[in-house]
C-alpha cells in the first residue's frame, strides 16, 4: 500500500475523531445547560399545600384565598416541581388511578360539586406576619400511584358526597424514611395501601407526598364525628367506610425515643409545631375539624399521634392565621 494511501486515511481518521469530540463537547454544554434552566425553576412549594392557595401579596392587600374544600372536591392541575428529585416529571400528568378506584362510584366532576359547596357553611382566613416571617424547608417524596387515588362525588351507592373538608393528624411511629419507603412501594392489595398527604420530619421538614386534590389512605375504618353528626364515605365495597374522601392527611415524626408501642413518649419538636401551623394556617379548615388519627379510627387500634400537645398547635395556628369577618 503506498504512503499516500495512508496519508489519507490518517487525515479522513483525524476528521472523523475532531467531529466526535465537536458533537461531544456541544452536547455536554446544551445538557448543563438545560440542567441549569430547570433547577434554577421558580418552585412554589405552596402549590402543594392543604389549600393550594398562594401566599398574601408582599404589600398585604387581603386576597381571597382558595377555600380548602374546593381543593379536595375539584381537580385542579399537577403542578410543575424541580426535576431534582426525579419525581418532577411524573406530575406533568395525571397519576395512574388506584386499585380502589375500581368502585362503581364517579370520580370528582366539576359544576354539580360545585352546587353542592354552596351548601356547606365557608370559612376564610388570612395568614399574618407571623407566617410570613416563617418558612420551612421542604421535599418532595410522590408516593407510588397504587397508594392514593381520586376524590369521588358519590359513594358506592350513587349518593351524592359534600362534606366539608377536615385535617387528621398523625405520627409515624417510625422514622420519616421508613415511611416514605412504604408508600413507595407499590401495593395491590386494597388493604395494604397507605399514604399521608404530608409528613413533617423532626427538624420542621415538609416532605409532601401526596397533591391535596387526591384521596390519601391515611385511615380505615374511620368516622370523624363533628358539629354535623357523624360523616363518613364507603368509596370501596370491599373496604369500611372512611373519612378519607374528605381528609387532608398530615403526620409527625416520631421521635426516636417514642418508636415503641408505649401510649405516650417524649412529644414533637419546637420547629414540627411550626411546620404544621405554617401548612394548615393556609387552609380554610376551622379548628373544629381538626382531628387526630386517635379521634377518627373505628378499629380500636389507632392512637396517634401520641403526646400531642393541642394548646401549643392551636396557640402557633392562630398566631399564623386569623379569620376574615
Amino acid at each position: 500500500m503506498s504512503f499516500s494511501v495512508w496519508i489519507n486515511r490518517l487525515l479522513l481518521i483525524s476528521l472523523m475523531l475532531i467531529s466526535l469530540t465537536v458533537v461531544l463537547v456541544v452536547g455536554k454544554a446544551n445538557l448543563q445547560q438545560n440542567s441549569s434552566n430547570t433547577s434554577n425553576t421558580d418552585v412554589d412549594p405552596t402549590a402543594w399545600s392543604p389549600a393550594k392557595v398562594q401566599l398574601q401579596a408582599a404589600n398585604e392587600q387581603e386576597e381571597e384565598f382558595q377555600d380548602f374544600s374546593k381543593s379536595l372536591t375539584k381537580t385542579s392541575p399537577t403542578p410543575k416541581l424541580e426535576s431534582k428529585n426525579k419525581q418532577a416529571d411524573k406530575l406533568q400528568s395525571s397519576p395512574t388511578p388506584s386499585v380502589n378506584q375500581a368502585s362503581t362510584n364517579k370520580p370528582v366532576s366539576t359544576n354539580k360539586q360545585a352546587e353542592q359547596l354552596q351548601k356547606i357553611p365557608q370559612y376564610s382566613f388570612k395568614t399574618t406576619k407571623a407566617f410570613k416571617q416563617y418558612t420551612p424547608s421542604y421535599e418532595i417524596a410522590l408516593a407510588n400511584p397504587s397508594n392514593y387515588g381520586e376524590r369521588f362525588t358519590t359513594d358506592i351507592n350513587g349518593v351524592p358526597i359534600n362534606n366539608q373538608a377536615i385535617i387528621v393528624l398523625h405520627e409515624t411511629s417510625d422514622s420519616a424514611s421508613s415511611a416514605i419507603n412504604t408508600f413507595q412501594t407499590p401495593h395491590t392489595d386494597d388493604k395494604k395501601q397507605v399514604s399521608y398527604h404530608s409528613l413533617i420530619t423532626l427538624d420542621g421538614t415538609i416532605i409532601y407526598i401526596v397533591p391535596p386534590d387526591k384521596r390519601a389512605f391515611g385511615a380505615g375504618n374511620s368516622v370523624f364525628d363533628g358539629s354535623n353528626g357523624l360523616e363518613t364515605v364507603q368509596t370501596n365495597p370491599g373496604l369500611e367506610p372512611s373519612v378519607n374522601n374528605f381528609a387532608y392527611h398530615v403526620s409527625l415524626e416520631t421521635p426516636p425515643e417514642g418508636r415503641n408501642n408505649e401510649p405516650y413518649h417524649i412529644g414533637y419538636t419546637d420547629a414540627q409545631y411550626y411546620s404544621l401551623a405554617w401548612l394548615i394556617a393556609q387552609s380554610s379548615v376551622p379548628d373544629e375539624r381538626i382531628t387526630t388519627h386517635r379521634a377518627v379510627d373505628r378499629s380500636g387500634t389507632r392512637i396517634d399521634p401520641r403526646s400531642f400537645d393541642f394548646d401549643k398547635f392551636f396557640n402557633l395556628l392562630h398566631s399564623f392565621r386569623q379569620p376574615i369577618s
